[in-house]
């Protein structure tokens, strides 16, 4: 088990983003571990929270899990919202699951940048082939840097165009 466990505040949308995030990890096309909701807490008549009322059948805590991360989450009204300094990183097989995690995460066209998108609960992700560190990290500075600058250019990552821009072409 994890020390550690992201916790994502949803103004009442907590219920429907498990289920959807569930849904397409379990649709991965290399699926290595079950995603599934563990268990869901519900705001209920009586409770004393604040905003509890307005709630009331929201969730309070729902845990999921994804590829066998754990994760917490909570209707907790429109006070906080996601931001771009956070982001979930989704680590691809090859550009066939990098093109599945796009097509189902991408919601927001302008936020999309060097493999990152906005889901349409507004969180965002990496959706990061494993070739790209790979040939990153090469130790010729140049084909790394050829590597950097076309990655840079991209929205949506190509391991095509990575591939080229390493060879020089």
């Amino acid at each position: 088990m994890n020390k550690i466990t992201p916790f994502l505040w949803f103004d009442t949308q907590a219920e429907q983003a498990m289920n959807f995030y569930v849904d397409t990890f379990n649709g991965a096309p290399y699926k290595k571990q079950e995603s599934r909701i563990v268990s869901i807490t519900r705001y209920e008549k009586g409770m004393e929270a604040p905003g509890a009322e307005e709630l009331e059948g929201k969730v309070i805590t729902g845990i999921f899990e994804l590829a066998g991360q754990r994760f917490m989450a909570l209707d907790g009204g429109p006070i906080f919202t996601f931001t771009e300094a956070t982001s979930f990183y989704v680590e691809c097989e090859d550009q066939k699951e990098v093109d599945y995690f796009w097509n189902k995460l991408s919601a927001v066209p302008e936020s999309e940048q060097c493999g990152w998108c906005k889901d349409k609960f507004g969180l965002s992700w990496q959706i990061i082939p494993k070739q790209m560190g790979e040939l990153m990290g090469d130790p010729d500075p140049a084909k790394s840097k050829r590597v950097i600058n076309a990655m840079l250019k991209m929205h949506k990552i190509i391991v095509a165009d990575l591939q080229k821009a390493y060879d020089g072409k």
